[in-house]
């Protein structure tokens, strides 16, 4: 027998998408470099200008990530090697 708490768990599950830095001045495109080249705080909203950028979604293919998206997306973040990054939900970061 399936408890009430295990479908709604179940139906409840957040999708995540993996998001992968890329380089905004490769001659190719999206060229996928190391995660250490972006900033982790843009993953919560903010907004990257430099040379490097998240980018969510998508796949990868001879280094290049195409079919995604730089807008952040809603929902649970996860890095390429399947690391958390940010979680969807309610409100944003703080400051004061």
């Amino acid at each position: 027998m399936v408890s009430a708490l295990s479908v709604t768990l179940v139906a409840c599950g957040s999708k995540s998408t993996v998001a992968r830095c890329v380089d905004r001045d490769d001659p190719g495109g999206r060229k996928v470099v190391s995660d250490f080249n972006c900033d982790r705080d843009d993953i919560d909203g903010g907004t990257s200008y430099g040379q490097y950028y998240w980018y969510y979604g998508g796949s990868v293919r001879n280094g290049y990530a195409s079919g995604g998206s730089s807008v952040r997306p809603k929902g649970t973040i996860k890095s390429r090697n399947g690391t958390t990054l940010s979680r969807g939900g309610f409100g944003g970061r703080g400051g004061g």
